[in-house]
C-alpha cells in the first residue's frame, strides 16, 4: 500500500502494526525535516498513534497551549499536535484544527480507530468497510492491494460519471468502497463504524458595512491571516499564477509578506483563446516576481496514460492536463505552492452563476406569457456550432426556464443530460438503472442549502459538490503526482465563513461576478486582469479532437473492447465523434468523458491487481 503511495510521499516510509491494527505512511517532508518528523507518530507512552496527510496551519498557536498543559513534544512539526490535543479533546479536537487533512488515529486504551478529513475536503480519504474490518488508504489504488478487495464496478457511479465528470461522494466507482466526505469523522470500535458530519457553512448570517471599504478591510483581515499562515515552510514555496483575480491576489499579498521575490508559475496555450500568459506576465512583472512559465501542446497529451493512473477513477476535467504539467515544472523549483482555488465558489465567479440568475427572470417570463410561447420562440433560434455561442446559450436558458432551478443548473453542468443518456446507453445498462437519476444528487443539496437567495444555495452546492469533488481533486492528485504541497487560502475555513456573510448582492450585480471583489481589489490589481472575460483552464480539445486526437479517439472508443463491455451504443459513440469531426456540433466535453472512462477501464479493470502494485 505504502509503495503506491510514495508519489505522495518520497521522503520516508513508516509502519506501525499491533495487534489489529496497522498504520503506513509515506511522507513529503515540508515541516521538521529530522527523523523527528517522522510517521507513524504516537504520544509519550504509545498509546495514541496517528498518520496524517496535510497541515494545520495554526499548530504553533496550538502546541503553545499544549506545552503549557504539561505536553511534551519530541518533534517541531504540526502532526505531534494532533496527537496532543486529541488527548485533551477526543474528537473535539477538529474543531480546532485550521488546515488541509486527512488523518487515521489509533486510541490504544479505547481500541478505535478514528479517520477525519478537513471541512472542505482537500486531502483525500477512502475506505472499505467489511467483514475483515476497516481498510483506508489516501487512494483508491493503495486499497486494491488488500487480498479481500476485488474491484467491482459500481454501475451507478459510473451513470453519474456521465453526467458530472467525476464520480460524486460518498461513492466511489467501486461497490463498497467509500470516501469519508468532507468535514466529517468516523469511529472505528467494536467492529463498527460511526460517521458524522463536524462543520457546515451557513448562508444565513449576513454581515452589513457601511461601505466598500469595510467590507475591504473585514475581507483583508481574514485573508491575510489565511495567506500568512500558509507561508510557514522549511522548504522552497511560490505560487501558481493564472492571470485571473484568485492567483493574482495570492501574489500580491505573499510579495507584501516576503523579503525575496515570489516564486511564480503560470502555463499557457499555443491558440490564443486559451492563453492567459500576458495577464500573468503583467502581475509578475507589477510585483517583481521570479516568474516561470510553460506551453502546453497537443504532444502532451501523452500524459494522459499517467493521468489515469493517479486519479484513481474516472475523471473528465480536461483541465487536469495543464495542472498536471503545471505542477511538474513548478516542483522542478519548489516544494509547495500557494494557489487560488475556491475563491469563485466563495463570491460567485462563474459565468453560470449569472445564467442561473438570468433564467430565473426568464422563468417568471414564462409564467406570464406561458410556457408553449417561450419555449416555441427558443425553438427558433439558431443552434449555433460553437459550445459558448449566444444563440446556443440563449436556447439552453430558455429550454430550461420551465424546470425548477436545481434542474436547470444540472443541465448547464452536465456533460450527458438525461436525454443524452438515454440514447447512449445500452438497453442492459439503462435497464439495470432504470430508477437512477444523477438530478437527484443535486436536488438533495439544494434542499439541504442553508441559505435564502437561489445564489446562496446555488454556492453552497458547489461548495458540497463541484468544489470538494471536481477541483479540489484535480489540484491534489496534479500536484501530489509530483510530490508537490498545494496550499489554497481561499478555501480556508475562515475566509469561506466570511464569504458565506456577505450579501448575495455583493457578490454578483447586474450581470457582473464577484462584484465585491472587484471594486476592493483595484489598489492591487490592474483593471485589465480584475475587469476581463474569465476564462477557464481547461484544454483545447475541442480542435484537437478534430485534429490531432482525432484518431486516437476514434480508435480508443470504436476499439472492440471498449463495445463489448456492453455499456454505451456502437452507433451512438460513432455518431458523437462524427459531428464533433465534422464540426457540425461540439461534443469535446463528451468524448473527452468516454475517452477518460475507457483508459481507466484498460488501467483499473483489465489488469490483475498485482500488475497494479508492479
Amino acid at each position: 500500500m505504502c509503495s503506491l503511495l510514495r508519489h505522495r510521499g518520497p521522503d520516508h516510509e513508516g509502519v506501525f502494526v499491533k495487534g489489529n491494527i496497522g498504520l503506513g505512511h509515506t511522507r513529503l517532508s515540508i515541516l521538521d525535516l529530522s527523523p523527528a518528523g517522522h510517521q507513524p507518530m504516537c504520544n509519550e507512552d504509545r498509546s495514541v498513534w496517528v498518520v496524517f496527510n496535510g497541515e494545520i496551519y495554526n499548530f504553533p498557536e496550538l502546541r503553545d497551549g499544549l506545552e503549557k498543559q504539561g505536553h511534551i513534544f519530541s518533534s517541531h512539526t504540526d502532526t505531534e499536535v494532533i496527537v496532543h490535543l486529541y488527548e485533551e479533546k477526543g474528537i473535539e479536537c477538529l474543531h480546532d484544527l485550521r488546515g488541509m487533512f486527512a488523518f487515521a488515529l489509533w486510541d490504544e486504551n479505547r481500541q478505535r480507530l478514528v479517520l477525519a478529513r478537513d471541512r472542505l475536503g482537500k486531502k483525500p480519504l477512502v475506505y472499505r468497510l467489511g467483514s475483515r474490518g476497516l481498510v483506508f488508504a489516501s487512494e483508491l489504488k493503495a486499497l486494491l492491494c488488500d487480498p479481500g478487495i476485488r474491484p467491482e464496478i459500481d454501475l451507478s457511479s459510473l451513470y453519474h460519471y456521465l453526467t458530472y465528470s467525476y464520480v460524486p461522494g460518498p461513492r466511489t466507482i467501486f461497490k463498497n468502497i467509500n470516501k469519508l466526505p468532507p468535514a466529517h469523522y468516523l469511529v472505528y470500535e467494536n467492529g463498527s463504524a460511526t460517521t458524522r458530519r463536524y462543520w457546515s457553512l451557513s448562508y444565513r448570517q449576513k454581515i452589513s458595512c457601511r461601505s466598500l471599504e469595510e467590507y475591504k478591510e473585514r475581507f483583508f483581515a481574514v485573508f491575510n491571516e489565511a495567506v500568512q499562515c500558509r507561508l510557514k515552510s522549511d522548504v522552497p514555496f511560490g505560487a501558481f499564477l493564472s492571470g485571473g483575480i484568485d492567483s493574482s491576489i495570492i501574489v500580491a499579498v505573499m510579495s507584501g509578506m516576503l523579503d525575496n521575490p515570489v516564486k511564480t508559475f503560470s502555463i499557457g496555450f499555443e491558440e490564443e483563446e486559451y492563453d492567459e500568459l500576458r495577464f500573468a506576465r503583467m502581475i509578475a512583472e507589477r510585483y517583481g516576481t521570479d516568474h516561470h512559465e510553460f506551453i502546453v501542446k497537443p504532444d502532451m497529451i501523452d500524459v494522459l496514460p499517467k493521468l489515469i493512473w493517479h486519479y484513481n477513477e474516472p475523471y473528465a476535467d480536461s483541465s487536469a492536463v495543464p495542472s498536471y504539467c503545471l505542477a511538474q515544472m513548478t516542483r522542478e523549483h519548489v516544494t509547495m505552492a500557494l494557489n487560488g482555488d475556491g475563491s469563485d465558489e466563495c463570491f460567485a465567479g462563474y459565468p453560470r452563476y449569472v445564467e442561473a440568475m438570468r433564467a430565473s427572470l426568464l422563468q417568471k417570463a414564462a409564467g406570464l406569457y406561458g410556457k408553449n410561447l417561450v419555449t416555441g420562440a427558443a425553438a427558433l433560434l439558431p443552434g449555433g456550432s460553437h459550445y459558448g455561442s449566444f444563440p446556443r446559450r440563449l436556447r439552453r436558458y430558455i429550454a430550461a426556464v420551465c424546470e425548477k432551478p436545481e434542474r436547470r443548473y444540472v443541465r448547464w453542468l452536465c456533460h450527458f443530460d438525461n436525454n443524452m443518456k438515454q440514447e447512449l446507453c445500452s438497453d442492459d445498462l439503462r435497464q439495470s438503472l432504470h430508477s437512477t437519476d444523477s438530478v437527484d444528487l443535486i436536488e438533495a443539496l439544494f434542499e439541504q442549502a442553508d441559505g435564502a437567495t437561489l445564489l446562496d444555495k446555488t454556492l453552497f452546492v458547489d461548495v458540497m459538490s463541484y468544489l470538494p469533488e471536481d477541483l479540489l481533486v484535480k489540484i491534489d492528485i496534479a500536484t501530489m503526482a509530483h510530490s508537490l504541497e498545494a496550499r489554497s487560502p481561499f478555501i480556508d475555513h475562515k475566509v469561506m465563513e466570511f464569504a458565506a456573510s456577505v450579501p448575495s448582492e455583493l457578490k454578483l450585480r447586474g450581470g457582473q461576478t464577484k462584484y465585491l471583489l472587484k471594486h476592493i481589489l483595484g489598489d492591487y490589481l490592474p483593471g485589465e486582469v480584475l475587469f476581463r472575460k474569465k476564462m477557464g483552464f481547461g484544454l483545447p480539445i475541442d480542435r484537437w479532437l478534430r485534429r490531432e486526437l482525432k484518431e486516437m479517439a476514434y480508435d480508443v472508443l470504436l476499439d472492440a473492447t471498449a463495445i463489448n463491455r456492453g455499456y454505451f451504443k456502437r452507433h451512438a459513440i460513432q455518431e458523437l465523434l462524427d459531428n464533433h469531426s465534422l464540426g457540425s456540433v461540439n461534443h469535446c466535453y463528451r468524448i473527452w468523458n468516454l475517452l477518460c472512462l475507457e483508459l481507466w477501464h484498460r488501467t483499473f479493470m483489465d489488469k490483475e491487481v498485482t500488475a497494479l502494485v508492479s
